[in-house]
């Protein structure tokens, strides 16, 4: 006798549940092993025998005690019960709404009195994840079937449904092992469901999850059938007066440009070197270091501007919070995938930066009552999305060990996943539940804390001033590296450390505390990674402002120990020399709390005064000191000289200090012993920061004369190769050290090339004991060129899926505006041939509506006003295909920036309260105008096609009435 004939006579025969159960035990017990199928095939027979019967007998209360008793005993999981009952769900003789209801009401109640989690009850543990997706599609199959039936009085079965299937999306944590074909399916399925039933909130939440989850998976393999719909869809929204169409949820090109913009962008040495070699004029704004816009306006470290950057492209995107989420964690994660030996910089923006950025963000979005949505649930859905994705997380931690392992000195745990430090991140700042968070990783709070946080918590201190008594203590700064390491594979403390460095600025100034100010921005200039950790926090601006504004004030007349103050001072100094520089700062003037500070004293490091422009002060203080160091007879430099000594005199005084006794050295009016002996001086503390403007000159004297110096040389060598000589003054030297390498016919002998090679390539972070900066030192690339492969790489990028990255600022220092625009455009014509309007759209955004310094020139009203009617004249003569093709592209690209232009205005006045055009004009001014141009240019067929097109889409004109009003027709 089997299971189904005893379940068939005892129902029948009117025996109860538990008797029911005691005989299917007794049955079991009796029954040979081998019959038995397996032990995991007594349970779902033990279901199916008894939903069976519901065939003949719907909605039997008899039948509900015989599962409940089964279930309750532990013979029946829950898991199983769920899996027969949405399998046998798909029979037509089930589809009765009270059924159903009563079976999946069976179903909840004994999930939620076991007190398990989904993954345990629902579906079991070691479930493979093709068997749970399976369970999803069926679980999917009855949602359809619930919406199909008859609504009951008595019975909620789309809610009971609703609720199972957001119980079985829970379980679902992987889908990586999905095809593309099985991913389509799945994407029909629940597109279907999404778009023609009226699912509860929760339940649409999950399912857009899910549903960009298969985007994500999707990927490459289907780009194409999906770009060829979205072209076909755009091109007949078009026609109907929608210019905008609809907008790809799978694209991290517009995300991956913004946080390219706002963390970090990478050029490789070699070009920067040409560049130098080639324009020696561009020294200063061109040099050996990774290219940051991150300490700028609008980049991470200024939190309200770059907030209105994230606030902005939400609004234009269109996409639901759980798309923008999902996007916008995607872009995060592949920049870090994709960040070529930056990888620890992309994790400390990420797990240090983003939750606070996003916390700001969801506090803007949320003050704007027109946008009612449930931000923290949809930041949990795109979580979800991610997490379902573990190839995603995979190839960032693949990043960090592949940088870990370059750079073994930081001893890093590779073992910790960056994505689980990012989620106790978001806990920390209540983005995310501590619950929900477990759910996508169990082992949250597995990991032991940094040992420094336990060495703080036994000491009874808070983390910032255990941070702040370790780090200020006084000692050699080069015990601080140490702690600067430790700091930077921690990036949880990275805002701690950043805050205690404005607070110690902050308060050093107010009380001129010289050497806790130096003995902090030593610590800055030498160990990159400080000012690495700070940028991503606060305005660098800020502290260049107080350091600035110290170096003005302090007085050295009434300081006891001058010497000892003035190596702090020289700490400031170079501290201000190196941020500027590394950060591409304009030497101007600062303005905070209505003072004005100058900078230009100090990072003016390539101006020599000519002797008769020196004035009178300049001349008694150079004479004192030349006295004092390259006397025999003097007594080395006292207090005094000290004392009476500003400090920008010093600074202009010290290369003809140098170079003076160099040349009395070659005409035999100084002895070589006493050149060496002052020149010692400027290896020491005391001297060794006015370095950048002596070694300058110094390599500018070498080029300008005719015939061998070697006396230059080994006074350059000697500076060099000096253990004092601070890390930041060979940084800043860099460029001039590469000229002076390439020029080896006047290279004497006792010039020792390799030893300053390793140096100078140590200094700036080049691996490989500098070879790599003697290779490839013939030819170059002329602007033009550079700037045509920086366009081709962001769109080779974006059509490889990845997150592109474009140096706008860079670019326009290299090309006039217009010739930028011109050579952006030819190449956006050429993606647009491909059909990659959508990549053209976004990338042109992009371009025509980030805000750059105040020094660089807006493009928007350039591009509109300047190049788009030269654009609609060359459009003018084309044959009708091309263009269509031309007027298609000139729309989309102009209803793009017109409204990304007003959403960054309306985000700009959200983050800020303030109205600020940082685009050079206001989106109404720029539209106005544009409204006018076109309505003169009544001969031309693009500009009607284009007026048309503008005027009779309601998007566009409910943004912008001017063209309603003023085009009509």
């Amino acid at each position: 006798m089997y299971l189904a004939d005893l379940t068939r006579n005892s129902f029948q025969s009117g025996i109860s549940a538990t008797k029911w159960l005691a005989l299917c035990k007794l049955l079991l017990s009796k029954m040979p092993a081998i019959s038995l199928e397996g032990s995991g095939k007594v349970a779902t027979n033990l279901s199916n025998s008894v939903l069976v019967l519901y065939r003949s007998y719907p909605g039997d209360p008899g039948l509900q005690d015989y599962l409940k008793a089964a279930i309750q005993d532990g013979i029946l999981p829950v898991s199983t019960f769920v899996a027969t009952l949405l399998q046998a769900a798909r029979s037509s003789e089930l589809h009765i709404p009270a059924t159903l209801d009563t079976l999946c009401r069976i179903a909840l109640d004994a999930h939620y009195s076991s007190g398990q989690p989904p993954i345990g009850s629902v579906v079991p543990f070691s479930e493979p994840s093709n068997v749970t997706l399976g369970t999803v599609q069926d679980g999917l199959a009855l949602l359809r079937t619930a919406y199909s039936l008859p609504i009951s009085h008595f019975h909620q079965l789309t809610a009971s449904v609703s609720e199972l299937v957001i119980l079985l999306f829970s379980c679902v944590s992987d889908l990586s092992q999905l095809s593309t074909a099985q991913a389509m399916v799945y994407f029909e399925d629940v597109n279907y469901l999404l778009t023609n039933y009226r699912l509860t909130a929760d339940l649409r939440q999950v399912l857009d999850t899910f549903l960009v989850s298969l985007t994500l998976l999707i990927g490459d393999d289907a780009k194409s059938a999906r770009d060829a719909q979205l072209s076909h869809t755009i091109q007949f929204s078009l026609n109907k007066g929608d210019i905008l169409g609809p907008s790809s949820d799978t694209d991290i090109i517009s995300l991956g440009l913004l946080l390219n913009h706002l963390v970090t962008k990478l050029f490789s040495l070699l070009p920067l070197f040409l560049t130098y070699l080639f324009f020696p004029s561009l020294s200063f704004s061109l040099f050996f270091f990774k290219v940051t816009y991150r300490a700028h306006n609008f980049g991470a470290g200024d939190i309200t501007n770059s907030v209105a950057l994230l606030v902005s492209s939400f609004r234009w995107s269109s996409w639901t919070p759980t798309v923008y989420y999902t996007q916008l964690l995607l872009s995060a994660f592949t920049c870090l995938s994709q960040s070529g030996g930056n990888s620890r910089l992309w994790k400390a923006f990420i797990v240090g930066r983003l939750p606070v950025l996003l916390a700001k963000f969801a506090e803007v979005v949320t003050a704007d009552k027109a946008t009612n949505t449930d931000l923290n649930g949809a930041l949990h859905a795109g979580l979800t999305a991610i997490f379902r994705r573990p190839d995603i997380i995979i190839q960032g931690d693949h990043a960090l060990s592949r940088d870990a392992n370059l750079d073994p000195s930081l001893d890093e745990d590779i073992s910790r996943s960056f994505s689980r430090e990012f989620l106790q991140q978001l806990v920390k700042h209540n983005l995310v539940v501590q619950q929900l968070a477990v759910q996508l990783d169990p082992m949250l709070f597995s990991d032991s804390p940094p040992k420094w946080h336990v060495e703080a918590n036994d000491v009874g201190l808070e983390l910032a001033a255990y941070l702040e008594a370790k780090l200020m203590q006084e000692s050699n700064v080069g015990d601080a590296k140490v702690w600067i390491d430790r700091i930077w594979r921690d990036p949880g403390s990275h805002a701690i450390f950043a805050n205690l460095v404005l607070k110690r600025f902050t308060s050093s100034v107010t009380l001129m505390e010289v050497d806790s100010l130096g003995h902090l921005c030593k610590i800055l200039h030498t160990y990159e990674h400080g000012l690495d950790i700070v940028a991503l926090h606060e305005r660098i601006k800020d502290l260049l402002f107080l350091a600035l504004q110290f170096l003005e004030d302090y007085d050295c007349e009434t300081v006891g120990d001058p010497q000892t103050a003035f190596s702090h001072l020289g700490d400031v100094v170079l501290f201000v020399q190196y941020t500027f520089t590394r950060f591409k700062f304009e030497n101007k003037e600062i303005t905070k709390n209505g003072r004005t500070v100058s900078p230009g004293y100090i990072v003016d490091t390539d101006v020599v005064v000519h002797p008769l422009a020196r004035s009178p002060e300049d001349m008694a203080s150079l004479n004192a000191w030349f006295k004092a160091l390259f006397d025999s007879n003097s007594e080395g430099i006292e207090d005094n000289i000290l004392r009476s000594t500003k400090l920008r005199i010093l600074l202009r005084i010290a290369p003809p200090l140098i170079t003076n006794a160099i040349q009395m050295t070659a005409v035999h009016k100084m002895e070589r012993d006493v050149l060496t002996n002052g020149v010692s001086y400027f290896t020491g503390p005391l001297l060794n920061w006015t370095l950048v403007n002596v070694i300058k000159s110094l390599i500018k004297e070498i080029q300008s004369r005719q015939f061998a110096a070697p006396s230059h040389y080994d006074t350059v060598q000697t500076l060099i190769l000096s253990p004092s000589c601070p890390r930041s003054v060979l940084a800043l030297c860099s460029p001039k050290f590469m000229i002076l390498l390439a020029d080896k016919k006047r290279q004497p002998n006792s010039f020792n090339v390799s030893a300053i090679r390793k140096t100078v390539a140590d200094a700036i972070g080049v691996k490989g004991n500098g070879d790599s900066l003697a290779t490839n030192m013939s030819g170059g690339q002329i602007w033009h060129q550079q700037v045509h492969q920086a366009f081709q790489r962001v769109f080779g990028l974006a059509r490889s899926q990845k997150a592109p990255y474009l140096d706008i600022q860079r670019c326009l220092k290299t090309l006039p505006p217009i010739k930028f625009l011109q050579l952006f455009w030819s190449e956006v014509l050429v993606a647009a041939s491909q059909g990659e309007l959508e990549a053209c759209r976004r990338i042109s955004t992009f371009v025509l509506t980030t805000p750059q310094d105040s020094n660089m020139p807006p493009v928007l009203p350039i591009f509109l006003h300047i190049i788009l009617p030269s654009l609609i004249v060359e459009a003018d003569k084309q044959p009708p295909p091309e263009q269509t093709m031309s007027v298609d592209l000139m729309v989309a690209i102009i209803s793009s920036v017109l409204n990304a232009a007003i959403h960054l205005e309306w985000a700009m006045k959200s983050a800020l309260g303030e109205d600020r055009l940082v685009l050079g004009q206001s989106s109404t001014g720029a539209s106005r105008r544009l409204a006018l141009d076109l309505r003169r240019n009544r001969k031309s067929n693009v500009s009607n096609m284009i007026m048309q097109r503008l005027s009779s889409s309601q998007s566009f004109v409910a943004n912008f009435p001017v063209f309603k009003s003023e085009l009509g027709t």
